[in-house]
């Protein structure tokens, strides 16, 4: 399979770590809107400007878009499948269907197949609250992001008027964490889950104000949070908040028999690098949705319409043998 990556920023490189852990995966390119001279890959890797890319159609069996979802993907995915099979990490759950709407419209006319919102969550989490949910259907979900940097989350505050760079942390309430592990199914409002901590470097002669505002009241975001904002300097950033780790967890709690046994299922993940492992599940999922292409299987998918044994380069045999 050749991939190649569109956007080359913190997932991008993530992308192309993981073409270099699958032999199967050949990263024919890295398309930029920046000047290609001024992309400088890991390895030895092709840089073009994303005008080039229909030129060079035929190397790309599958494209890995690595935007923002704030502005980025809801207008590069649609655009890009009419040309492509393509891959996003689209993660605003609020918008995901009218997302997957217009992806699906584009692919279908073009013979093109598409996947949105993969990585770990959308995606891996999502996949585990399915799975859960059809083991105990008598339950309820709950679902904890963190201590964790979320990228789309500080790309939605760089995108503010006079912030220069931003990290913002997802945090867990550790009384409400306590209370779903021990079977009490606590009714827990968006707020009552998770706080939010903003960190920012804000451009000389900002209105501080404003952008403390306006991230407070961002929808989607974080007006249904907790949130603080602290302005920082560009070296407390550098020193302090370099790295992007994450994780969380996604708990279902349930009955069974009388209802008199109770169950707790937990899948958790503690990620050193939030998009090195993004971009490990986005490559995956590329494997996937070119076999679903070469079969004629067209539109727009998500992680629930693939098949695990089409993310795997083992054949059903070596999984049969080694997997199941």
């Amino acid at each position: 399979m050749n991939i190649a990556i569109y956007g080359y920023g913190n997932l991008g490189k993530g992308v192309e770590y993981a073409v270099r852990q699958n032999p199967d995966v050949t990263l024919t390119g890295i398309y930029t809107r920046r000047d290609p001279a001024a992309v400088h890959p890991v390895g030895n890797v092709p840089v073009y400007h994303v005008s080039d890319l229909l030129k060079r159609k035929n190397e790309i069996d599958v494209l890995v878009i690595c935007g923002g979802s704030a502005t980025d993907l809801p207008e590069m995915t649609p655009a890009l499948a009419k040309d492509f099979n393509v891959v996003d990490s689209f993660d605003t759950h609020a918008k995901i269907p009218a997302h997957f709407e217009a992806v699906d419209a584009a692919a279908k006319a073009n013979g093109h197949t598409a996947l949105i919102s993969g990585g770990w969550d959308p995606g891996m989490f999502s996949l585990n609250r399915l799975y859960a949910s059809v083991i105990l259907p008598e339950g309820r979900d709950y679902t904890f992001w963190g201590r964790g940097v979320s990228q789309g989350h500080s790309d939605a505050i760089r995108r503010i008027k006079g912030v220069k760079d931003a990290r913002q942390y997802t945090v867990p309430v550790p009384a409400a964490v306590d209370a779903v592990r021990a079977g009490k199914n606590p009714v827990l409002t968006t707020r009552e889950k998770h706080t939010r901590e903003c960190y920012v470097v804000a451009e000389e002669g900002a209105d501080l104000a404003r952008i403390e505002r306006e991230i407070k009241e961002m929808p989607n975001y974080f007006s249904d949070y907790d949130t603080t904002v602290t302005f920082i300097s560009a070296e407390e950033m550098a020193k302090n908040h370099a790295g992007l780790p994450h994780g969380g967890s996604v708990i279902r709690t349930g009955k069974t028999g009388d209802g008199s046994h109770t169950h707790v299922i937990e899948y958790s993940l503690k990620l050193d690098s939030n998009p090195e492992f993004t971009a490990g599940v986005l490559v995956a999922l590329a494997r996937a949705v070119d076999r679903l292409n070469r079969r004629g299987d067209v539109g727009c998918k998500t992680v629930f319409d693939i098949a695990p044994a089409d993310l795997s380069p083992l054949s059903p045999a070596e999984l049969r043998a080694k997997m199941l």
